[in-house]
């Protein structure tokens, strides 16, 4: 950062380094990056080549998405719930139930407004009043 002489800052503002917590923020920053590393560990071990490889492309496309099966999957290992490697057919099967988990139903109710002057209402339907 240049250094800024106190006569060149304009009032209501400080000379303070933003990005700086006073090392905070850094330890912060390494407990993050440890956490993520300790994550792509868990999913190297627990996913095979190809169904890592799928992961990343839905990671581009769908990050929440892929959080989501990221999170469960630590947590099946975690807890010793997976017993083999996790294929990609069996990760196209988790992100289809994450995605039903997920969508709710929709309902549409269409309500029609009905006007005095409607002829779907009249009781004289037959058309012999038009000859």
């Amino acid at each position: 950062m240049d250094n800024v002489r106190p006569d060149e800052i304009p009032d209501g503002f400080t000379a303070a380094d933003p990005t700086n917590n006073g090392g905070q923020g850094d330890q912060q920053a390494a407990q993050r990056v440890a956490k993520e590393e300790q994550r792509r560990a868990i999913l190297e071990q627990a996913l095979t080549p190809e169904a890592l490889a799928r992961l990343g492309t839905l990671k581009l496309v769908k990050p929440e998405k892929a959080s989501a099966v990221e999170g469960m999957i630590a947590s099946m290992a975690m807890t010793g719930k997976i017993q083999t490697r996790i294929n990609e057919g069996k990760l196209i099967e988790m992100l289809e139930g994450i995605g039903a988990k997920q969508s709710k139903p929709t309902n549409i109710n269409i309500q029609r407004k009905k006007y005095a002057f409607d002829s779907d209402d009249s009781d004289d339907d037959n058309d012999d009043d038009l000859l």
